[in-house]
C-alpha cells in the first residue's frame, strides 16, 4: 500500500501455511475444479434479493488479490438501485445498438452467433445487483498529490477473478458486460477522474427458465492451455 509516511520494508513470519499432504493438495485441486466447472455465464436473472452482505464479503474477497506493489487500484461500486441499474441499462444498450448496426466486423458478429447475443440488455435492470469494477489509473493522497500504480489491468484482472469466483462460491450467477465507451459511469456513480470504469458485472439468482448457449459448455482441453516442461 502506497503511502506518504516512509515504509520499509519488513519481513514477518508467513502468517497461514496449509501444510497439505500431495495427496490432500490433489484433492483440494481437484474439488475446487468441480465446483468452478458449475461455474456459467447467465442472461436470464430473477429478481430474487440478494442481501448486501454477502455482495459485501464477496468484494471483500476480491480485495485479497495480488496487485502491483500492493497498490490495490482497484474500486468496486456495487449497485441495487432501480433507476440507476435502469439508467446504465439505456447507456449501454445505446452502445451496443451501434455495435450491432455496423460498429463490429463481420468476423466479430459471426463470432458472437453461437452465443445468441443482440443489443437487448434486461439483466441490467432485473439483476438485483450491479458491480462495476474500476482500474484506478493512478493513486492520489487526500490533498491531490498523485502517484503511480503499476500493473493496473493485470492487478484489476486477477481482483475480478477472485471476485466471480467467490460469487460463485456464494451460490450467485453472473454475467459480465463491457460496454465501451463507459465513462458516464464516473459520473453515474460518483467516481473520480483516476478511475476507468471497464466492466458491468450482473449478480444475482438465476431465473426459473435460464438457459445458456451450448457453445459455451465447450471449453479447450487441458493440452491446449498447458505447457509443461520437466
Amino acid at each position: 500500500m502506497f503511502s506518504r509516511d516512509d515504509i520499509q520494508y519488513e519481513a514477518i513470519p508467513l502468517p497461514h501455511r496449509a501444510n497439505m499432504t500431495d495427496g490432500e493438495m490433489l484433492k483440494a485441486a481437484k474439488s475446487f475444479f468441480e465446483r468452478m466447472k458449475k461455474r456459467h455465464s447467465v442472461r436470464d436473472f430473477s429478481d430474487q434479493p440478494v442481501p448486501r452482505e454477502v455482495i459485501e464479503e464477496c468484494v471483500r474477497t476480491a480485495g485479497r488479490a495480488p496487485s502491483g506493489a500492493n497498490h490495490q487500484p482497484w474500486h468496486f461500486a456495487a449497485i441495487s438501485d432501480p433507476e440507476m441499474k435502469h439508467e446504465i441499462r439505456l447507456a449501454a444498450e445505446a452502445e451496443e445498438k451501434e455495435f450491432y448496426a455496423g460498429g463490429a466486423s463481420d468476423e466479430w458478429l459471426k463470432a458472437l452467433e453461437p452465443i445468441g447475443t443482440d443489443e437487448q440488455k434486461p439483466h441490467l435492470d432485473i439483476a438485483p445487483w450491479l458491480i462495476v469494477v474500476f482500474s484506478q489509473r493512478w493513486g492520489e493522497f487526500d490533498n491531490g498529490v498523485r502517484f503511480k500504480n503499476y500493473y493496473v489491468p493485470e492487478s484489476v484482472g486477477i481482483a475480478t477473478g477472485f471476485l466471480i469466483a467467490a460469487l460463485h462460491h456464494a451460490g450467485l450467477v453472473t454475467l459480465t458486460h463491457t460496454p465501451n465507451p463507459m465513462r458516464f459511469l464516473n459520473g453515474l456513480i460518483g467516481r473520480p477522474e483516476s478511475e476507468k470504469p471497464i466492466m458491468i458485472i450482473a449478480v444475482g439468482h438465476p431465473a426459473a427458465d435460464a438457459t445458456i448457449p451450448q457453445v459455451s459448455t465447450i471449453k479447450k482441453p487441458l493440452d491446449q492451455i498447458l505447457s509443461v516442461k520437466e
